[in-house]
């Protein structure tokens, strides 16, 4: 999934472009029921590439399960950059071919990230950092307009009438300047691999891996391309029942197996601070009803009001439908799940790795209700060994 570079983090376009009304939240208390390893909290800054840093932090879990790695120092961790530079390339060779009719800019999905890895490979960090214009962290805006104006010349010179064969050599000049040539070779542990080879010796297959989703405009079982500007590829994703989603879920996490997350993460409930809670705002607004005195000072017998949990929107089929169609559920963030937790009053969550940095309350961890789950969830991605049998069998994924 993708997220969209804009307001204060540069992050999140529609979960940002408007101020998020105040929500007064308890000071929860979360017991972990389960949680699966996970590499260290990255930071993805002024970029829109949330989809290749989440989408590389579940390729990390997986390559720790596969390969049984017990110690922290040995976790791997693969250059964003490199799936960024091939993605960007391809997308823009698909979208001269369709003379511009393309959806280009910063944001993809998890799908991308897996063509990717099964193209060309794997490249851990230190071999390339792909930061090759003057930051220690991405900042990308002049990148990303400087190559929508070159694939908008190329694919629109007026009274043109065929490509030079010079086109591509520029393209691939802009992303050298920005993000530096791609190593040939490199070495790991004083084995010298290239980027194929890398990933074969860490027995990761792109091919293992699929894609879930849920809504009722398409049948369910079968796939169809989800109809979202980043799904650039035109990737398909298995359509189940929002029961089934989530079923597939938590069978997923309670058999060690870690998902990649594409979420809307616009609704005033998720915080920078570390919570996402599917707030019903009409209830929580009602519930604010009271005189200015008892809000702010407390009853008249100087009792403070206690901060409650607000009640959270439960959602159906009906409502994820109803926000897809008219734009409220959109393709706005990627991120990775990784566990189980409960609050205080009993709530479930899922522990959430983001790419916003070592920030907020639980550093760079979120705690994400079921309901925001439920209600929210654009798409899972996860190894197909992870489905529940009844699930796949229904799906006939071998």
């Amino acid at each position: 999934m993708s997220i969209i570079a804009a307001a204060a983090l540069l992050l999140a376009g529609s979960a940002a472009a408007q101020p998020k009304p105040k929500i007064d939240f308890p000071d929860y208390e979360f017991s972990t029921e389960l949680e699966i390893p996970i590499t260290p909290v990255r930071n993805q800054f002024r970029s829109g590439t949330c989809w290749a840093y989440s989408t590389l932090a579940f390729v990390e879990s997986e390559v720790i399960r596969i390969n049984g790695i017990k110690d922290t120092l040995k976790y791997p961790f693969f250059s964003p950059m490199f799936v960024v530079k091939k993605s960007y390339a391809e997308r823009a060779e698909k979208y001269v071919r369709l003379d511009g009719k393309l959806n280009f800019a910063a944001g993809s999905e998890a799908d991308d990230v897996l063509h990717v890895i099964e193209d060309y490979g794997l490249i851990p960090y230190e071999a390339y950092s792909g930061m090759n214009y003057g930051t220690e962290l991405p900042e990308q805006a002049e990148l990303d307009a400087v190559l929508l104006a070159y694939v908008k010349a190329v694919s629109s010179v007026p009274g043109k009438k065929k490509l030079t064969t010079a086109w591509k050599a520029g393209l691939d000049g802009i992303l050298d300047a920005y993000l530096g040539e791609i190593p040939e070779e490199f070495s790991v542990d004083g084995a010298k691999y290239n980027p194929a080879s890398y990933r074969d010796a860490l027995k990761f297959k792109p091919e293992d891996y699929v894609s879930l989703t849920s809504f009722t405009h398409h049948p369910f079982y079968k796939e169809f391309a989800l109809e979202i500007c980043d799904n650039w590829r035109w990737d398909k994703a298995w359509n189940v029942t929002l029961d089934e989603l989530m079923a597939t879920l938590d069978n997923a996490l309670k058999n060690g197996y870690t998902v990649a997350w594409g979420a809307d993460v616009s609704e005033p409930g998720f915080t920078r601070d570390g919570l996402g809670i599917l707030v019903d705002m009409e209830a929580y607004e009602k519930s604010q009803a009271g005189s200015d005195q008892e809000r702010w000072v407390g009853k008249d017998n100087g009792e403070k009001p206690a901060v409650k949990a607000p009640a959270e929107i439960v959602p159906d089929q009906e409502y994820r439908q109803k926000g897809f169609d008219n734009k409220t559920i959109t393709d706005d963030h990627g991120m990775q799940i990784f566990g189980i937790a409960h609050d205080q009053f009993g709530g479930k969550y899922y522990m959430v790795k983001n790419s916003w940095g070592v920030t907020g309350k639980y550093k760079g961890i979120w705690y994400v209700s079921e309901n925001f789950v439920k209600g929210q969830t654009i798409d899972f991605v996860m190894h197909k060994d992870a489905l529940p049998k009844d699930i796949r069998k229904k799906l006939e994924i071998k």
